[in-house]
């Protein structure tokens, strides 16, 4: 929540202070925004494979959290695309450093058949500082006009907290155990089958022969076509109708469908489907992008804002329980890393694809394109997860 609080102050405002304060292009913006959303698939694997490896991800977690720190720091300093571009790398590589040991903590912490509710009550907190950041960003510009610094002093605040809670307060938990015997003879010469517990190497190679491979050809399919959310909030600014310091509320307003809706989406899909929620929840995307390009009023607004929060509390968690259920034994982390992954380069490329599309077609017909581009590719990644993901989650609820 804290980390949330700090990231998501700075993302409400990133694409006023790219394209207004620093007066780089759409493209530009583009670029940064794919880097913002790819730029962690670097090291996620690595970073997953290196937890299970060690059976102790706090630390692993602990080293993303700060270098996110960092990165505030370095927020106050820099200046020009090139400056701007090396901070997000390095918070984005913090990010991707520190995601998959701590998903994989949650799922060591829940009860197989409550995985995507627990999920669910983790992006809630979550959520509660996306939620609480742009709001204190719109305040600090309400305030100071142009304050961008302002924020940037603000979310290290935040993030200094959130490292400090990881630090002293969560615990250290193990990630994979399995009880073996020990059969060699005690001090008396007698052979006594002592238990002892001890935990399995993930293989890579086992990610792509079971059934994880089609979420990651799923997830992978449907990232071409999602792309950030300041795309969609700069096409509603398209229309005309929404003044320039509201803009960080266009965050809040999505957030806080993703806060109410989080949990109770993540006890459907333990209940129903996570594959069929998860894709299905990128018709609610679709659904915005179309509303974004074709409307600016204060309906649409809302309307577009729901959409998009019913987007993220349908996939995101859910997604990662899914992962999770359905990688090898030992590997869990390494195989949430995978997805998420997949995820991110594929988002990076969207974004960066999605910059050019609007120099060349405009706001309107790129959004209009993308949403009609998603909703084709729904019921392929429907097919890809339907049948395969079932008997996993029956299994796993037994």
């Amino acid at each position: 929540m804290l980390t949330d609080i700090s990231s998501e102050s700075v993302a409400a405002v990133l694409p006023l202070y790219v394209t207004g304060a620093l007066g780089l292009s759409m493209v530009a913006y583009g670029f940064l925004e794919g880097l913002h959303q790819g730029i962690s698939a670097v090291v996620r694997i690595a970073a997953g494979y290196t937890a299970d490896r060690s059976n102790h991800p706090k630390p692993v977690a602990l080293a993303g959290y700060g270098l996110s720190v960092v990165a505030r720091i370095g927020l106050l300093f820099v200046q020009g695309f090139t400056g701007i571009t090396a901070i997000v790398g390095v918070d984005r590589i913090g990010k991707g450093i520190r995601t998959a040991p701590r998903d994989a903590m949650i799922q060591e912490s829940s009860q197989p058949e409550h995985l995507a509710r627990s999920f669910g009550l983790h992006r809630m907190l979550d959520t509660i500082g996306a939620t609480i950041g742009p709001l204190l960003a719109f305040v600090v510009l309400l305030f100071v006009p142009g304050g961008y610094r302002v924020v940037f002093v603000v979310s290290l605040a935040a993030a200094v907290l959130g490292v400090a809670v990881l630090g002293l307060i969560v615990p250290n938990r193990r990630l994979h155990r399995s009880t073996a015997f020990d059969s060699r003879p005690d001090g008396t010469g007698t052979a006594n089958f002592r238990p002892v517990v001890v935990h399995e190497r993930p293989r890579l190679r086992m990610l792509v022969r079971g059934k994880l491979r089609y979420v990651l050809v799923a997830a992978g399919v449907l990232g071409l076509v999602t792309v950030g959310d300041g795309f969609v909030y700069l096409a509603l600014m398209e229309h005309g109708q929404l003044q320039t310091q509201l803009f960080p509320l266009l965050f809040v307003g999505s957030n806080a469908v993703f806060l109410a809706l989080a949990v109770p989406l993540g006890r459907m899909a333990d209940r129903t489907s996570r594959a069929g929620v998860f894709v299905l929840g990128h018709l609610a995307l679709a659904a915005s992008y179309l509303v974004a390009g074709l409307g600016g009023s204060v309906p649409m607004i809302l309307l577009c804002l729901f959409l998009l929060g019913v987007f993220y509390a349908a996939t995101d968690g859910v997604l990662a329980a899914l992962a999770g259920q359905l990688s090898p034994a030992g590997a869990t982390s390494t195989g949430i890393a995978a997805a998420q992954t997949v995820v991110a380069v594929t988002r990076l490329v969207a974004s960066t694809g999605f910059g050019i599309l609007w120099i060349i077609l405009g706001a309107i017909p790129t959004m209009v394109g993308a949403a009609v581009v998603l909703a084709v590719l729904v019921p392929l990644a429907w097919y890809l997860l339907s049948d395969r993901t079932q008997a996993a989650q029956k299994g796993g609820s037994a």
